[in-house]
Parts: C-alpha cells; sequence; structure tokens
C-alpha cells in the first residue's frame, strides 16, 4: 500500500507539471470544446497505459540493452511534436486577428488520436516511465501489485486531465483565449517546436 500512495504522488506530480500533454489539453478545450478536449483526454490516456505497460514489462531494461531504440524513439516522438508546433504556427499565421481559433484536431476521432500520439511523443513520458517509474515499481512487484500500479496510473491520468479539461472549458476562460488566441497559440506551437528540438538533439527535458 505504502509503494502504491508513493506512486500515486510521484505520477500526479509528473502530471501536474506542463508539458505537451497538458497543453493539447487546454489548447483543446479553450479553443474548441469540452468534448473535444475529453476525446484527447482519453488518447493521452491509452498512451500512458501504453507507457505504464511497457515499464512493468521491462523497459528500464530494454531502453539499457538497446540504446538505439531508446535514440529511434526519441526522434519520431522529436518529429512529431515539431510537426504538431509548426501547425499551430501555420495558423496563427494564416488566421487574422478575429478568425477561428487553431483547430488541431477536427472531431472526436482525430482528436482522440492526437491525444495519443501526443502522449506517445512525449520526452517527458519516454525519461518518467523509462526511469523514475520502473524504478518505483522495482523488480519484486508481484502480478496483482503491477496490475493495481497499470490501472492506478491510467485512471489518476484520466482523472487529471478531465479535471484541466473542465477548467480550460469553462467560459470565461474560453473568452479569454478567443481574445488572446493568436499569441497563446503562437507560444503553445513555440513550446511544442522547441519541446521537439530538445529531444531530437538528445537533451533530455526536466
Amino acid at each position: 500500500m505504502g509503494n502504491l500512495l508513493t506512486i500515486a504522488v510521484v505520477h500526479l506530480l509528473a502530471l501536474a507539471s506542463p508539458g505537451p500533454d497538458f497543453l493539447f489539453v487546454s489548447q483543446t478545450a479553450a479553443s474548441r470544446s469540452r468534448a473535444q478536449a475529453m476525446a484527447g483526454v482519453c488518447g493521452i490516456a491509452l498512451g500512458v497505459a501504453v507507457w505504464a505497460a511497457l515499464a512493468l514489462l521491462g523497459l528500464h531494461l530494454l531502453m539499457v540493452r538497446l540504446g538505439w531504440l531508446q535514440r529511434a524513439i526519441a526522434v519520431a516522438g522529436a518529429i512529431y511534436l515539431i510537426w504538431l508546433g509548426a501547425q499551430l504556427l501555420r495558423s496563427v499565421w494564416r488566421r487574422s486577428g478575429g478568425a477561428v481559433p487553431a483547430r488541431l484536431a477536427p472531431d472526436a476521432w482525430r482528436s482522440l488520436r492526437a491525444g495519443l500520439l501526443t502522449n506517445l511523443s512525449n520526452p517527458k513520458a519516454l525519461v518518467y516511465f523509462g526511469s523514475v517509474f520502473s524504478v518505483l515499481v522495482g523488480p519484486g512487484a508481484g502480478t496483482a501489485t503491477r496490475w493495481a500500479i497499470f490501472a492506478l496510473v491510467v485512471l489518476e491520468t484520466l482523472a487529471w486531465f478531465a479535471f484541466v479539461a473542465l477548467c480550460f472549458g469553462l467560459p470565461a476562460v474560453r473568452r479569454t483565449y478567443l481574445r488572446m488566441a493568436r499569441t497563446i497559440d503562437a507560444v503553445a506551437g513555440a513550446v511544442f517546436v522547441v519541446f521537439g528540438l530538445r529531444l531530437l538533439l538528445g537533451e533530455r527535458p526536466g
């Protein structure tokens, strides 16, 4: 029980640390709708399920033995993050001040897919699940404990980003976003590109 509590706290801190997932959910909720954002949240939770499963199956050992695989995942993730940021920046330049905000995901399925790809390409997820998470679980964890940890991190991810989507989907937040859409999208796009470039150049974001 103590180990589960430790993992729950550490995982919540990792979720609360701003990164690509947070930017994606908040931007989608503010510019589109809560429903679109929740579809993206489900995609992010699926990504976390993939990472957690890999970590519980020995992701850390795999990364240690196959360094090229870690680099290949990092490069693929970097390319996607740069593309996502470029899409936002391009929409900013094409859009006049009163036009509709950027639409990264025009329907629920694409929003879910975008959330999944954003999480899978997230450099924080690769570092976190490949090192910190794996160490916290430990090699001695039994099958029941591993299933409990898996369910814990997936449900905690759903709850946290659902909260983020609800907050950024509030009418007051949406009105503020619409007034500052170009600036917010430009900053978000630049952050995505910076994350991608740092990952592409081999720097592990903290």
